[in-house]
């Protein structure tokens, strides 16, 4: 079995597992934790549901299947998510370790 090359916390499982229970995620769609790119060079993690495509690489994780679009690895290492839930904000948060 692949290590994940990032951290999931207790809060960010509990929220995912929440989200696929209650939100009718598809059969066959995998949590896809990725980058995105934005104006002036920026750039961004994402969460979202997709099915795997040929430059993914696929994890477990507590029965969770991971897709990690292989171009998106290296930026990924050591990347812990979290899921906050405060009185004024609420959602995953990307810390960089």
């Amino acid at each position: 079995m692949k290590t994940l090359p990032l951290i999931i916390t207790k809060q960010a499982f509990t929220e995912v597992k929440n989200i696929i229970e209650h939100k009718k995620i598809p059969v066959g769609y995998y949590l896809r934790i990725g980058i995105k790119g934005g104006g002036c060079g920026a750039a961004g993690y994402f969460l979202g549901f997709d099915k795997p495509g040929e430059k993914d690489e696929s994890f477990e994780f507590e029965g969770i299947k991971i897709l990690i679009d292989k171009r998106h690895m290296m930026y990924l290492f050591d990347l812990e998510v979290d899921f906050v839930e405060r009185r004024d904000e609420k959602g995953f948060t990307f810390t960089k370790n």
